[in-house]
């Protein structure tokens, strides 16, 4: 499992490089115009707006840059990240990475065949474990890049497998990784592990 990590983090060009070091008191500060989406400690009580806290320094930094470029479409955070430098970038992701990630709950009936995809995949329609990029309790691997999905909302999580899908989310890198993967689960399997990881801690 490890090799198979390894070999998706090289093909995703991800491997740990050097990146600018946040303040995390000054993320703090900058933090309060991300408050109300994203919950002062990043833990957001919306479940379409993602939770920036635990996500990882070199993650957030990426989709902040994304998201100010064009590579990521979103017209609110198209205005939120346009006047930040990539010094306060690199703050607010250093504040929010430090942050405790809360977590959810489960739905029963989703419990078997989310495991399942999470801890395994689908070899026969050649979907990989989410926990070889993602780790296996779902903490993400932060100096590669590769985000938390634990505790992260299923809504969310369901709404960017499904982006990525339908290819309306494109900033995973030339090689498609996550765009191959999501278009080889079906909507059943996307539920499901979006539904695991909520209860992940």
């Amino acid at each position: 499992m490890k090799k198979i990590a390894i070999s998706l983090m090289l093909a995703a060009g991800l491997v740990a490089t050097s990146a600018q070091a946040g303040d995390i008191e000054k993320g703090k500060q900058l933090s309060a115009t991300c408050a109300g989406c994203h919950g002062a400690d990043g833990n957001s009580a919306a479940p379409t707006f993602p939770k920036l806290a635990g996500l990882g320094e070199r993650y957030i930094i990426k989709q902040l840059k994304d998201f100010k470029s064009g590579a990521r479409n979103n017209p609110i955070m198209l205005g939120m990240a346009t006047p930040l430098s990539e010094e306060q970038m690199a703050d607010l992701a250093a504040y929010f990475s430090a942050q405790k990630t809360s977590n959810g709950a489960i739905a029963k009936d989703k419990m078997e065949l989310g495991a399942r995809i999470f801890k395994a995949g689908n070899a026969a329609t050649g979907v990989p474990a989410c926990l070889a990029c993602h780790g296996p309790a779902g903490a993400g691997v932060a100096a590669a890049g590769f985000p938390r999905l634990a505790g992260q909302h299923a809504d969310y999580i369901k709404a960017q497998l499904n982006a990525f899908q339908d290819d309306a989310r494109t900033n995973d890198g030339d090689n498609k990784m996550m765009r191959d993967i999501a278009g080889r689960m079906s909507k059943k399997e996307i539920e499901a592990v979006s539904a695991y990881v909520q209860a992940l801690y």
